[in-house]
């Protein structure tokens, strides 16, 4: 049977624990481990938004694996010509082994995980940002060793970032609590404390994260969300209401001075280098579940 990964509730919670087993393990032993696991196979990376991490970290991550990856742009394809995401699905079903795809539309992700017969892996949609969970929770247990009780504060807009983290962090046993001012705040039933208090969720958290303030098809309404979330910015005062030891962490791209300032971002508990590199490894891990076993 195909598997997907287009929010992150596919796996178990022993399941997502092996992943991240591997995932570390495939850091450690870059260049090594694991260079020809997916040898033979070609995958699909589709972009029909912008991109930096994730595009690139599933490139070199597809080759390392031994796999051929296939970068294809909306325009290049006949998507923006009117030939719809289930057609386009069962044709990229006869060429390749699997399809990684970043849309503006989850409902498009939906269909072409639907039509398919190969895997898909939703590499960002507007709902859901599950590759990115994934990197985070190995940053977590790079940095504390487990993951198990560990509390994670997410300040600012409860975004596709703030869902993922809800949903993969409850599946994995870390405490998500999500600060965000009315009308930002993310729906109830994804395992996450929602507060509209920042100090309340940074208080004795292990890990504080945030997002831009202004993502892509946000910007009519940028000086709205900043004045909005203003007070929600992750700065020295915040960080202090944490545990000593917490790290900082931020998906990128940053923009300091807005959301994150940049000396919690470039300071000493930043974990967000180390985060940002880890979507390789962690994805790696992943394609190597979907079409290893």
């Amino acid at each position: 049977m195909t598997r997907n990964f287009i929010t992150g509730e596919e796996f178990g919670a022993f399941e997502l624990g092996k992943l991240l087993d591997r995932a570390l393990e495939l850091k450690a032993g870059r260049g090594e481990v694991g260079t020809d696991s997916l040898a033979g196979r070609s995958i699909a990376l589709i972009f029909q938004k912008p991109s930096t991490r994730t595009r690139i970290s599933f490139e070199v991550g597809v080759a390392e694996l031994g796999a051929t990856p296939l970068v294809l742009r909306g325009d290049e394809m006949q998507f923006s010509r009117g030939e719809s995401v289930g057609d386009t699905a069962r044709v990229l079903s006869r060429y390749v082994d699997a399809i990684v795809i970043r849309s503006g539309s989850h409902e498009a992700v939906l269909e072409l995980a639907n039509t398919a017969s190969v895997p898909v892996v939703n590499g960002l949609t507007p709902l859901h940002h599950p590759c990115q969970a994934l990197a985070d929770l190995m940053t977590l247990r790079e940095r504390f060793e487990k993951l198990e009780g560990l509390r994670l504060a997410y300040v600012g807009d409860g975004n596709n970032v703030a869902r993922s983290l809800a949903i993969l962090g409850e599946l994995a046993g870390v405490e998500v609590v999500i600060a965000a001012p009315a009308g930002y705040q993310l729906e109830e039933g994804h395992g996450a404390k929602l507060t509209a208090d920042p100090r309340a969720a940074a208080a004795d958290a292990d890990a504080l994260y945030t997002d831009v303030w202004v993502s892509m098809g946000d910007e009519e309404e940028a000086a709205l969300r900043r004045a909005d979330l203003g007070p929600f910015r992750l700065d020295a005062d915040l960080l202090a209401a944490a545990k000593d030891q917490a790290i900082v962490l931020h998906c990128l791209p940053a923009h300091p001075g807005e959301e994150i300032t940049a000396d919690v971002l470039y300071g000493d508990h930043s974990a967000v280098w180390d985060q940002a590199e880890n979507r390789l490894h962690a994805q790696k891990a992943l394609l190597e579940a979907l079409l290893a076993g």
